[in-house]
């Protein structure tokens, strides 16, 4: 199973902000500067991911963008569907042959384990993986 960008890179940049969780707003160039990724992009990102309420955005001089909830509160799975849509399998197409089906269900039971994982895994549980990897550490798994 492959993600799109929007998938891959607005999960890291919403790690980025869990990295940042509880000192206030900051600005989506200095998120994507750490994460190196590109801000303009990310910018692209905020608007799903404000409406699925996962972000919050402040403008001003002392505006930026935040998460909405605890990085502990927000799963991988809600990042991931707020911007690509619900994971699963291609659509049955009618008349298909038993081989057809019989691959189709492969892939949903692959899309269905792709969603257990991502739903169990909390941008805490990557923001603590990426400062791990970081430091050098390599002893957590998710």
């Amino acid at each position: 199973m492959k993600g799109t960008a929007k998938g891959r890179y607005g999960l890291q940049f919403m790690v980025g902000l869990a990295l940042q969780a509880g000192r206030g707003p900051v600005l989506v160039d200095a998120v994507a500067a750490r994460q190196a990724l590109p801000p303009k992009f990310l910018r692209v990102l905020l608007g799903p991911l404000k409406t699925a309420g996962l972000v919050k955005v402040q403008r001003g001089p002392s505006g930026g963008c935040e998460l909405a909830r605890h990085p502990s509160h927000i799963t991988a799975l809600e990042v991931i569907e707020a911007l690509e849509g619900r994971l699963g399998a291609p659509e049955a197409e009618p008349g298909a042959t038993a081989g057809a089906r019989a691959v189709r269900e492969a892939w949903l039971r692959s899309a269905e384990a792709a969603r257990a994982v991502l739903r169990d895994t909390s941008l805490a549980d990557l923001a603590a993986r990426q400062q791990a990897l970081e430091s050098g550490s390599h002893g957590y798994s998710i």
